[in-house]
């Protein structure tokens, strides 16, 4: 068999894998040659692989790799949900309160107890996000996810808390959603609603950013962190600087974000521009955001 040209056609010349499997890739006998790392083939050379001054393959290969499966998988378009990795469903964060509580009653002049109680009480308040985007999820692949169709194709960073009630309601729809984990000291194991051949891994932060702007159509934000925003920034200085078309970027929960963000102060100081604070939608439920979804594409509901 020969490996196909940059043309398309046959090429005199054997495909990788196929070198790698033929008998003339094992080599009988040993020799100080064949046992240097020099012989290695490069591509199947870790350790080269993983020298610094290989960086830029590495990063093309983060790139080009997650790329390719999604086009394999016919993934036309995606809707982006970002969310803290805290919360819990509603039943995890009630057992976290009934914990809590326990502990605040058993040690009553305990300030770390007492904080812990009060957190626990918001995480239990903040369940709701948890089922909000589980639904919207189920929404959405409902009526876009299907095996001749895979359009508005949840994508969430394969973690815990929201991302995994948004792969769970996915799930739940029956149909595909992709994860984009990353090598982290804590939260590196991928949630279990992810669809296996769409769940990836990335070492590079950058990389992983490009996949969650790649063929996206929403952003749909609910409260978080740091990491939160960190995404929900990148993704309305693209918007503001014509980097991209403008998208819906929908964030759940008002009364959260007024709290943490003051667009209104920064368009006051003149920081952005008063237009700029109509980038972003509040919503509060599932139902609302894909109606926002829905009309800006035209989706029949």
């Amino acid at each position: 068999m020969t490996e196909p040209s940059e043309s398309g056609e046959a090429a005199p010349f054997p495909t990788a894998r196929e070198e790698i499997d033929s008998s003339l890739f094992r080599v009988e006998v040993e020799t100080p040659q064949t046992l240097s790392p020099a012989f290695k083939l490069a591509f199947e050379d870790t350790d080269f692989l993983l020298r610094p001054d290989l960086r830029a393959v590495r990063l093309q290969l983060e790139l080009l790799k997650p790329e390719l499966m999604q086009q394999e998988q016919g993934i036309r378009s995606t809707i982006a949900m970002f969310g803290s990795a805290r919360i819990a469903d509603p039943d995890t964060a009630q057992a976290a309160l009934a914990g809590a509580e326990a502990e605040a009653r058993a040690r009553p002049k305990d300030r770390d107890a007492g904080r812990r109680l009060a957190v626990a009480r918001r995480m239990l308040a903040n369940a709701r996000y948890y089922e909000e985007a589980r639904r919207l999820a189920t929404i959405v692949t409902s009526n876009c996810v299907d095996d001749h169709c895979s359009d508005l194709v949840v994508k969430t960073g394969g973690g815990p808390g929201i991302m995994e009630a948004a792969n769970r309601g996915a799930a739940e729809a029956g149909g595909k959603s992709i994860g984009l984990n990353i090598v982290l000291p804590l939260e590196q194991a991928p949630n279990q609603y992810v669809t296996p051949d769409l769940c990836f891994r990335f070492h590079y932060f950058a990389i992983r950013k490009m996949h969650f702007m790649i063929r996206v159509k929403a952003l749909v934000v609910f409260p978080g962190g740091f990491g939160t925003l960190d995404e929900l920034f990148e993704a309305l200085t693209l918007i503001q600087t014509g980097k991209i078309e403008p998208i819906p970027v929908l964030m759940f929960g008002r009364e959260y974000w007024q709290r943490v963000i003051n667009f209104d102060a920064m368009a006051m100081e003149g920081m952005i521009g008063p237009k700029d604070k109509d980038l972003v939608t509040f919503v509060e439920t599932a139902e609302e955001a894909w109606s926002i979804i829905a009309d800006f594409y035209g989706i029949p509901r």
